[in-house]
């Protein structure tokens, strides 16, 4: 146990956040505010003072982002067009909740075919014309998410109010709330088991292995027989397709409806990469940082509120330790090879 915790204390996902949390330190004394005070806050702010709730609703989008980021990941590739992917699952999910019926699966499918395809295109776009995943994907993303927003200023708009939003959808295309919870949805559990499914298919089976293997040495795992480009473009299109059935999830739950910007606004994809870079992109860890970086996120406001720091600081936090993750990982790497 003492080895255990040794190695859990002198990680680098502990050293980055312990790194992190020392210089905002300084920068909170710096700026004449009591560290004693903002860091009680902050914690009220996500987790007590009846907040729970809200930040568990924050934590499931987060969480679907962040297996938008990883899966692709675990082959090298890195999927940056999670908003556009996002945007259009929410938007297709919308258009199908209003036009088709029914309940909320179909829209679900809808929304996770949508994010797949467009994660989808950036894999011949590599193959075939040699554009990486990590510019093609970032390049996508903006004009499907203006794509999203055309459709729910004008096809999709709600007559006679101007915002842009579509209409309130149907009760039976809704996604139930978990007891008695105005913003815990039955999302949560979704996630929880397509985050259990992904750990297990990772860890023990042999498409699991074959990622890994292109992720680690994508010419090593061609020359064992592995489909590379293959297997990366399926890849590509399941963290595509979890980005937009997260975008699904958001919009059938509370509102109930596509409204412009509310997807990409509260910053989910930027902390679900933050998350995962946080983890090293080992996927045990992927939902605990998750879960750190959500509590720093919704946490702000009641920073801001009780002890007077602005909620901007948390952002700054989650800078920092991006930062420190990529400081750790060059020095490891160099040296790593002056060892070799």
């Amino acid at each position: 146990m003492r080895v255990v915790a040794r190695r859990l204390a002198l990680s680098p996902a502990v050293l980055s956040v312990a790194g992190a949390l020392a210089l905002t330190t300084l920068v909170m004394i710096a700026a004449g505010v009591d560290p004693s005070l903002a860091y009680p806050a902050l914690a009220r702010g996500a987790l007590m003072d009846g907040n729970l709730e809200y930040t568990i609703a924050t934590y499931v989008p987060t969480l679907g982002m962040a297996l938008a980021f990883a899966i692709p990941l675990r082959a090298g590739e890195f999927n940056l067009g999670g908003d556009g992917q996002l945007s259009l699952g929410g938007i297709a999910a919308a258009a199908l909740a209003l036009h088709a019926g029914g309940s909320f699966v179909v829209p679900l499918l809808g929304a996770a075919m949508a994010g797949a395809l467009l994660a989808g295109l950036s894999a011949p776009l590599r193959t075939r014309l040699g554009v990486p995943a990590i510019v093609s994907t970032l390049l996508l993303g903006a004009p499907a998410v203006a794509l999203a927003s055309y459709l729910a200023r004008f096809p999709l708009a709600e007559p006679g109010t101007g915002l842009a939003q579509t209409p309130l959808l149907p009760d039976a295309a809704r996604l139930a709330g978990l007891g008695s919870s105005a913003y815990v949805t039955i999302a949560l559990p979704v996630i929880a088991v397509l985050t259990a499914l992904w750990l297990y298919a990772d860890a023990r089976t042999v498409p699991g292995y074959e990622i890994r293997a292109i992720g680690a040495n994508r010419e090593f795992a061609r020359y064992g027989g592995v489909r590379v480009d293959r297997l990366a473009a399926v890849t590509l299109a399941a963290g595509g397709a979890l980005a937009g059935l997260t975008g699904g999830l958001i919009v059938l739950g509370p509102p109930y409806r596509f409204v412009d910007g509310a997807l990409t606004a509260p910053g989910y994809t930027f902390t679900a990469i933050a998350a995962v870079l946080l983890a090293a992109g080992r996927p045990p860890a992927i939902p605990a940082t998750v879960a750190l970086m959500t509590i720093l996120q919704a946490g702000g406001q009641g920073m801001e509120r009780d002890a007077g720091v602005p909620s901007q600081l948390t952002q700054i936090v989650q800078g920092l330790i991006i930062v420190i993750v990529a400081v750790a990982a060059v020095v490891r790497a160099r040296l790593a090879g002056r060892r070799g």
